[in-house]
């Protein structure tokens, strides 16, 4: 590529900057600008929890100085891109101007979503997603003693424990059977809500939001579910999933579906534009797609585009599938393929008699694909080998003691998950 070419990157999240810094190291005389509204500098957006708990301040999770970008030559531009001329290559920028580009990067990330419940504009009612929606949250829980989550998954119990923490009680209100049955097993799913109802909470389960009420002056007072139960509140967390934020996609020609579609090599069909991170749907040739919207996807992602732009073709691989997150102090790893209710599936699952802890195996046509550990801190090359070399549940059992990664001295549960899985492998 030329060396006069000017890459603009719309979005500084994980996705954007890895691309950006990626990128540098390849070119470095490139001009390279970086666009966004949420905050001059990147921060590590899972860490906003703990600027609320008072465990960090915001300068603790920037992981860069700030001379660090200007010593890489790295453009920031602090403000809201409010449209897109493909044809004309430009941005329109909210204070005014327009900025120019070679190449464009569309790592604008995901936003809250919203099913169109009455009364989900009050105020009081928000998502949590990024910095502005922490600002606005100091704000709305102001004399607030009581709150409602509608949606579970990962944001709502960390939404729940912030609340939490701040003395506010907090009532669940889910719309599964069990706490995000629909990403675990019934078992894990269970256990997670056993842990919820433990530490305090309301956890209401099987039931749909009907209506957010107002309070005659603009504030939420109090929600009704769809079987007209009341529950007083002065706050509602929205945390019912995230979706891409298509925010500039009108009037830019830029193709979407569920999110900004791009081949595996994260080019978009218009010229020059790519897209990573939560806003991307990369569609395989064979027409499957996928959003992925994972911190650590959005970091590969950023690594294989920052290739692509300097001229170097390179595929968006994802590899051995593994994430990791936090319920309360129920820490939770997964690698590869564990899913409920999939057929042709043999599942090996273990939980110790306090129940705060368990391990999941799960086998297709006499290989391990996934593995599941609850309050276990298990070594991700090891559970990775094991997926990859296609072992037999026999074999993992042989060398599952070599996955345990938490600190020396700290009980070993593995002899008795073993022996657990050979009465249930022999069955």
């Amino acid at each position: 590529m030329s060396s006069n070419e000017h890459i603009v990157i719309i979005g500084n999240g994980i996705a954007g900057i890895t691309t950006a810094l990626e990128f540098r190291k390849l070119n470095p005389k490139a001009r390279v600008t970086i666009v966004s509204a949420e905050t001059p500098y990147f921060y590590s957006r899972p860490a906003l929890m703990y600027i609320f708990m008072g465990h960090m301040e915001l300068s603790h999770t920037q992981p860069y100085p700030k001379n660090f970008w200007k010593k890489q030559k790295l453009d920031l531009v602090f403000d809201r891109v409010t449209s897109i001329s493909g044809t004309e290559k430009k941005l329109t920028l909210q204070e005014g101007g327009e900025l120019a580009w070679d190449k464009l990067v569309l790592a604008t990330g995901s936003k809250s979503n919203k099913f169109g419940w009455p009364g989900q504009d009050l105020d009081g009612v928000q998502g949590f997603y990024d910095l502005q929606d922490l600002e606005l949250l100091e704000k709305n829980i102001v004399g607030v003693s009581k709150a409602v989550i509608v949606g579970g998954g990962l944001i709502g119990i960390e939404l729940a424990e912030m609340l939490h923490m701040r003395g506010i009680h907090v009532s669940f209100l889910i719309r599964e059977g069990a706490y995000w049955s629909n990403v675990l097993p019934i078992e894990e799913s269970e256990m997670i809500g056993e842990l919820i109802e433990k530490e305090g909470f309301d956890l209401i389960r099987s039931t749909n939001l009907k209506e957010i009420v107002d309070d005659g002056n603009g504030r939420v007072c109090a929600i009704t579910t769809e079987f007209d139960q009341r529950i007083d509140c002065g706050f509602v967390g929205l945390t019912p999933g995230v979706s891409p934020n298509l925010s500039l996609a009108e009037g830019s020609n830029i193709p979407t579906k569920r999110g900004y579609t791009v081949n595996p090599f994260l080019e978009s069909e218009r010229e020059d534009v790519f897209a990573c991170g939560d806003c991307a749907e990369v569609v395989q040739e064979d027409g499957s797609s996928r959003v992925w919207p994972l911190w650590y996807t959005g970091k590969i992602q950023g690594e294989a585009l920052a290739k692509t732009l300097n001229g170097e073709k390179t595929r968006f691989e994802m590899g051995t599938f593994y994430n990791s997150a936090k319920f309360l102090d129920l820490e939770y790893q997964t690698y590869g393929e564990v899913f409920p209710n999939r057929e042709n599936e043999t599942h090996y699952f273990w939980r110790n008699a306090e129940g705060n802890k368990s391990i999941r195996l799960v086998e297709k046509e006499g290989a391990l694909i996934g593995v599941n550990v609850f309050g276990i801190r298990y070594r991700q090359n090891v559970c990775h080998q094991w997926i990859e070399a296609k072992l037999p549940i026999s074999k993992v059992l042989e060398e599952l003691p070599k996955a345990n990664f938490d600190p020396e001295f700290s009980h070993r549960y593995e002899p008795e998950a073993v022996v657990e899985f050979k009465k249930q492998l022999q069955a």
